[in-house]
């Protein structure tokens, strides 16, 4: 099973990029995408073969997820069920007969981080939202996790540190999830890979010359690591100052 992450920054701005052709050759069994930036109504875009889940924003043009999927799957929830965390339309998860998936656009911390004790509060909420879920089965989660696990997944940590994304209480708290549970698929297979990433500011031809963050995850509960066949970042897509990432996993 193919499964895609791609924080598209606007879907119908990638739209006008190529976004179609770009996901569909990709050719995955579900796509996952943050950051859709709409309400109910403002898209049409059905995808050949695949039936399409929405979680929105109550705030119009800011946030929100989508999960493209050729399997129907048993149940899908939008939320975590706390009402103080969803109201941005960051969490959409779909049960599958072996698994939970869960699509997440966490919360970003905020230019001096202004809004780290909300993203603390979140974070405490969003693990103990999947243990619970892990709990019944495995648990596939991915998306734009707003969080440079480690100093090898951006390009200048020294510069960086305590910046949002790369603050000590957020790689903190991405270490208290992976250590309830979870495994970063991405390192679990490429444990040593330096320069690969997600993100990439708009600003001084950053991606050009690949100065990035990898901020984008594909977490999967422990017990069906060994499951995991690929995990990769495709940094040639355009469309979005993100690239898609990738798991691939056996059931």
């Amino acid at each position: 099973m193919r499964l895609i992450s791609w924080n598209v920054n606007g879907l119908r701005a990638a739209v006008k990029k190529g976004f179609e052709e770009s996901i569909l050759s990709l050719d995955a069994d579900v796509f996952c995408l943050q950051e859709t930036k709409l309400q109910a109504g403002q898209i049409d875009l059905p995808l050949p073969g695949y039936t399409s889940y929405w979680n929105y924003a109550e705030k119009k043009g800011y946030s929100g997820t989508a999960v493209y999927t050729r399997q129907e799957p048993l149940s899908v929830r939008c939320g975590m069920g706390i009402p103080e965390h969803d109201s941005e339309g960051r969490v959409l998860t779909l049960e599958f007969p072996e698994f939970f998936l869960v699509d997440v656009y966490t919360p970003n911390a905020q230019p001096e981080l202004k809004r780290l004790a909300y993203r603390m509060a979140w974070e405490d909420a969003f693990r103990g939202y999947l243990c619970a879920l892990d709990g019944q089965k495995p648990v596939v989660v991915c998306g734009d996790m707003n969080v440079a696990h480690e100093e090898i997944d951006l390009k200048n940590p020294d510069t960086n540190h305590q910046n949002p994304g790369f603050s000590d209480q957020e790689r903190e708290k991405m270490t208290a999830l992976l250590s309830a549970g979870f495994t970063d698929s991405f390192r679990l297979l490429h444990p040593e890979e330096r320069d690969a990433y997600s993100w990439w500011s708009y600003r001084a031809n950053a991606r050009e010359r690949n100065v990035g963050w990898r901020i984008d995850y594909f977490l999967c509960s422990d017990r069906i690591a060994d499951r995991v066949r690929a995990a990769f970042i495709r940094p040639e897509i355009q469309g979005s100052d993100h690239c898609p990432v990738g798991l691939d996993i056996e059931w």
